[in-house]
Order: C-alpha cells, then sequence, then structure tokens
C-alpha cells in the first residue's frame, strides 16, 4: 500500500476521533463508514464479535463499547434516534480484527494495528534495557545521542517504522559491544 494513501487512512481516522474529559473515543457509525462498511446491520455483526473477543480478555466491555445513540434525519425530514456506540481504541483494533479483511480499509486497519502493537513492544522493550543499563556502572559510559534516542522514542514514533526501531535497537548494542 502506497504511503500516500497510508497517510489518507490514518488522517480520516484522526479526523473521526472525539475526545471527551481527556478520554479518546470514536463514534461506531463514524468508523463503520471508515471501513467501507455501508449497512449498519453487517456492522453490528462485526461490532458484536469484537465484543465477544473483548469478555473473551477478561476486559469489561462496556468500558470499550460504550451505548450511546444519535439523532438523524430521515428522508422525510423526520427525525430518529439510532443506536450508536462510543469505542475505545481497543475497541477499534478489535473491530478491525474482526471486519472482513477483504476490504482495504479493515487490511489496512488489521495492519495498522498491529504495526503499533509491535512499536509498542519495542518501546518497552527498549525502557527495559535502559532499567537494566542504569542498574550497572557502565551506564555513565553510554553514548549521550544513545539515551536521547530512548528518553525521546514516544516523540519520534510520529515518523518512525518498525524498522526504524530495530536499526535504534541495533545501534545501541552495537554502541554498548564496542565501548
Amino acid at each position: 500500500m502506497e504511503k500516500k494513501m497510508i497517510m489518507n487512512y490514518k488522517k480520516r481516522f484522526d479526523e473521526i476521533r472525539h475526545e471527551e474529559n481527556g478520554v479518546e473515543f470514536w463514534y461506531a457509525r463514524e468508523l463503520m463508514h471508515l471501513l467501507d462498511y455501508s449497512k449498519w446491520q453487517n456492522f453490528e455483526n462485526v461490532l458484536l464479535k469484537a465484543k465477544v473477543a473483548c469478555a473473551n480478555n477478561g476486559i469489561v466491555v462496556e468500558d470499550h463499547f460504550a451505548d450511546a445513540s444519535k439523532m438523524v434525519i430521515l428522508g422525510s425530514g423526520a427525525n430518529r434516534e439510532v443506536e450508536d456506540y462510543m469505542v475505545t481504541r481497543y475497541a477499534c483494533y478489535l473491530i478491525a480484527e474482526n471486519g472482513d479483511p477483504r476490504k482495504e480499509q479493515i487490511a489496512f486497519a488489521q495492519s495498522y494495528f498491529a504495526v503499533q502493537t509491535r512499536k509498542q513492544e519495542l518501546i518497552e522493550e527498549g525502557f527495559l534495557i535502559l532499567k537494566e543499563l542504569r542498574q550497572e556502572e557502565s551506564f555513565e559510559n553510554l553514548k549521550n545521542d544513545c539515551l536521547k534516542i530512548y528518553m525521546n522514542v514516544e516523540l519520534m514514533m510520529l515518523d518512525l517504522d518498525v524498522s526504524d526501531l530495530r536499526g535504534i535497537r541495533l545501534y545501541l548494542e552495537d554502541s554498548l559491544q564496542n565501548k
């Protein structure tokens, strides 16, 4: 998938993001259109599977799939209340994982969340390495630029992909071995 297309999907995902009281969420009906579902009934099946996956992981479903409703204007001009959900980022991940992978948007979302998960794993691994280094006398000899890379890794995540992080890790390991 082209980088331009990836950036477009990510931008659209971020554009439908909402925040209240410091909590980010997405409305399921807005997410439905982004993921190329045209019928709520079809998307509800995906939501149900995602909710089951959430429950099977021992997580309180209502914490990630909060009931909501909204008023929509019908073709006749009348208003009608429709069911919706406010979903967390974790719920978005579960929805993507349970969606139809033949849809380009679902395939992108699945890949996006897989990459984000791996990035987080690498960040956590990097912080564990730092913690271990701080316990050794050799920590003082660690090059400042290596330390800055890991201390600022969260800020840099916007521009890095997984291969960049592997490169940073290899650079750090090499620097430590050759001191």
